[in-house]
């Protein structure tokens, strides 16, 4: 009867943790990125030498609506760095991503939905993009997130659905360089709502 009693008293309790991120609110969020350009599977051996070369971050804020089915619109501010033929590529830009989740069990969902990016500003190794194709792109975000009790921890990744050139002109006008900003990345974040 004791372990009843302690087994019921656990399912209650994790019941409880879990439904406190549940509901709707808003809050805030952030945590890193880690970004590639060109084919993120193909450049993975790159990427593993220099792991430091590709790691940014990202600020924001989040509204949460829905419990079970629920509708996540997040606005953040993202730096992300890269290295395009051994050079250091920075990007920043404001990310709008619009998701959809669905809560599978207790505080594990899943979750999908188009990303909205403006680039704000662009560098190669200093030297600023001049010339950019568009200044608003879209992808596609899907993942997976955690919540107990107002933190929750998601890991998602990012693909976008086309490409977003930048032309950079480098060594007084000799050099060239077309880099495609909408790259691939891992995404983990930490959120707290309020």
């Amino acid at each position: 009867m004791k372990k009843l009693i302690l087994i019921l008293s656990v399912v209650v309790g994790a019941i409880q943790l879990t439904s406190a991120q549940a509901g709707s609110g808003f809050g805030i969020k952030g945590g890193l990125n880690y970004s590639s350009n060109g084919n993120y599977i193909s450049s993975i051996g790159e990427q593993i030498k220099h792991p430091d070369r590709n790691v940014g971050f990202h600020l924001g804020v989040f509204g949460k609506f829905g419990s079970k089915i629920y509708l996540k619109t997040e606005a953040m501010y993202t730096q992300t760095n890269s290295s395009y033929n051994h050079k250091d590529f920075l990007v920043q830009k404001v990310d709008a991503p619009v998701l959809v989740g669905f809560r599978l069990i207790g505080p594990l969902s899943v979750f999908a939905g188009p990303a909205f990016q403006l680039i704000i500003d662009s560098k190669l190794d200093d030297v600023k993009a001049e010339d950019r194709s568009e200044d608003i792109t879209m992808g596609l975000n899907f993942g997976f997130a955690v919540n107990i009790r107002r933190i929750g921890i998601d890991l998602r990744y990012e693909r976008g659905f086309n490409d977003y050139e930048m032309r950079f002109i480098t060594n007084n006008g000799l050099d060239v360089a077309t880099v495609d900003a909408r790259s691939d990345q891992l995404i983990l974040s930490v959120s707290f709502k309020l």
